[in-house]
C-alpha cells in the first residue's frame, strides 16, 4: 500500500503497512502511528491537527502518500485561509471553483488561474537594488565595504545600483510558488491535476529568467500599489502555496515533503484578523499576538492572540482562539487557567475564549475569590461565509459590551 487517507481529528484507522513504512510515518510526526495489536502487518494511524497532502519516503522504501481531509468543506477552508494574511486582499470568492474534496487540487487550480490573469499583460517590472563587487563603477561606491574588504586597492570596487528589471519580489513569488506546485505529486487523486500542471509549466517558461527563492529563506517583501494591483490576488495565493508547501524536512533517514496547513493556526488567524476588521472604526486599536509579562520582574512572557486597547493604550478586551478536537467532556480546563493569567496580568475582569464549535455550549465561569469572568464562545465554521462573518461581528459586539473600560 502506498497511500494513507485520513480525516482531520478522525478516529484511528488500520492500514496494511510494512514496518519500514509504518516507522517512517510515525517518524514524520504528522500523524500518530503505531502497530495494530490485533492485526499483524497493520498499523493504526490517526490524523492530528494538519490537513493536506504529504509524501513520506525512506531510503529503502517506496514513497508513501499521506492525505488528510479537513472537517470543513474545501471552499470554507479556502475562505478561512484568506484571513491568514495580515493585509486585506484575497478571499476565496475571487475565483469560483466547483466543490472539490481535496485541498491541493483546488489551491493549485486557483493559483494557476490568478497567476495567468496577472501575467496576461506581461511581466511587471520595477527597480531592484543590487550590491555587488565589480571592476567598473556603476551607481554608487560602498565606501565602508570598499575599505574593509580591499584595504586601499582601487579594484575591484564594491558598488550599489538600481536596475529596472522584471526580477523583482512579485515575480519571484510567482515563480517560486509555480516551482513548488510542480514538485508536488500530480496526475492522481488528491494531487495537482494534469491540466493544471501543463498550464503551470507554461507559466514557468514565462518566468524562466526570474530568481527562485531558496528553501528556508524568508519571502521577499512587497507592498500593494496601483502598479501591482493585477498581481495582488495571485501574490497572496502564492504566499499560501509557499507556506503550505514548506513542509520539506528530513528526520533521520525519513524525508517528508508536502503541502499541509496547521488548522489551529488557520483558525487563530481567521478569528483574530476577522475580529480586528469587525472592530475597525470603533475606537482604540487591536494588537494580534500582543506581548506582555505575567510577573513584576518581566521574566514570564505571555502572548494573548487578541488584545483591544483604548486610545490611551489601556487593555480593554483580551481573547484567545482555540481550535481543538471535539471532546465529550467539553473544553479543556488548561485554557481557562491560561485566560485567568491573561486577565490577571492585563488587569481585566473579563476574558474570552473562542473555539471552533464543540460539544460544550457557550458559557461563562466566575472565578472564585477574584472578580474575573471567563466567557467561552463557539463558532460554527461549516456555514456560508456571510453567516460566519455575521457571527464574528456579533462576537465582536459581545466582547466590547463585556469590556469594563
Amino acid at each position: 500500500m502506498n497511500a494513507v487517507e485520513l480525516a482531520e481529528h478522525g478516529t484511528a484507522r488500520s492500514f496494511p503497512l510494512s514496518d519500514t513504512a509504518g516507522r517512517a510515518l510515525a517518524a514524520s510526526r504528522l500523524v500518530e502511528a503505531g502497530p495494530d495489536p490485533y492485526r499483524p502487518g497493520f498499523w493504526l494511524v490517526k490524523a492530528k491537527g494538519v490537513v493536506g497532502t504529504a509524501t513520506v519516503t525512506v531510503p529503502d522504501g517506496s514513497p508513501l502518500t499521506l492525505r488528510i481531509r479537513p472537517k470543513v468543506p474545501i471552499a470554507r477552508l479556502l475562505f478561512l485561509l484568506g484571513y491568514s494574511l495580515s493585509a486585506k486582499g484575497w478571499r476565496n470568492d475571487d475565483v469560483l471553483l466547483e466543490e472539490e474534496p481535496e485541498l491541493l487540487p483546488v489551491l493549485a487550480r486557483l493559483f494557476e488561474r490568478q497567476a495567468t490573469h496577472a501575467l496576461r499583460q506581461g511581466l511587471l517590472q520595477g527597480y531592484r537594488t543590487t550590491e555587488e563587487t565589480a571592476f567598473l563603477v556603476r551607481g554608487r561606491i560602498r565606501e565602508a565595504d570598499q575599505i574593509r574588504r580591499h584595504h586601499g586597492r582601487l579594484l575591484p570596487v564594491e558598488i550599489v545600483h538600481d536596475d529596472y528589471t522584471p526580477d523583482i519580489a512579485e515575480n519571484q513569488l510567482l515563480r517560486t510558488a509555480c516551482d513548488r506546485l510542480l514538485r508536488l505529486p500530480h496526475g492522481r487523486p488528491g494531487a495537482v491535476p494534469a491540466d493544471v500542471r501543463g498550464r503551470l509549466l507554461r507559466l514557468r517558461v514565462r518566468l524562466a529568467d526570474i530568481t527562485v527563492i531558496g528553501l528556508g529563506r524568508d519571502l521577499p517583501a512587497w507592498r500593494p500599489t496601483r502598479l501591482n494591483a493585477r498581481y495582488q490576488p495571485a501574490l497572496r495565493l502564492a504566499a499560501l502555496v509557499l507556506r503550505g508547501a514548506s513542509v520539506d524536512h528530513r528526520s533521520g533517514a525519513v524525508t517528508v515533503s508536502g503541502f499541509l496547513f496547521d488548522m489551529a493556526k488557520v483558525f487563530e488567524d481567521f478569528v483574530t484578523v476577522a475580529l480586528r476588521e469587525a472592530l475597525a472604526g470603533q475606537g482604540g486599536h487591536c494588537v494580534l499576538q500582543a506581548a506582555h509579562h505575567l510577573d513584576e520582574l518581566r521574566r514570564i512572557q505571555i502572548q494573548p492572540d487578541f488584545v483591544l486597547y483604548t486610545d490611551d493604550g489601556t487593555p480593554s478586551v483580551v481573547a484567545d482562539a482555540k481550535y481543538k478536537a471535539e471532546r465529550p467532556e467539553g473544553f479543556p480546563n488548561a485554557d481557562l487557567y491560561q485566560m485567568l493569567c491573561y486577565c490577571t496580568a492585563l488587569h481585566l475582569s473579563e476574558g474570552h475564549l473562542v473555539y471552533a464549535k464543540g460539544h460544550a455550549p457557550q458559557t461563562q465561569h466566575q472565578v472564585r475569590n477574584a472578580s474575573i469572568t471567563i466567557h467561552q464562545h463557539a463558532l460554527e465554521l461549516d456555514q456560508p461565509p456571510a453567516r460566519l462573518l455575521a457571527d464574528i461581528r456579533a462576537l465582536a459586539s459581545r466582547l466590547v459590551a463585556a469590556s469594563p473600560v
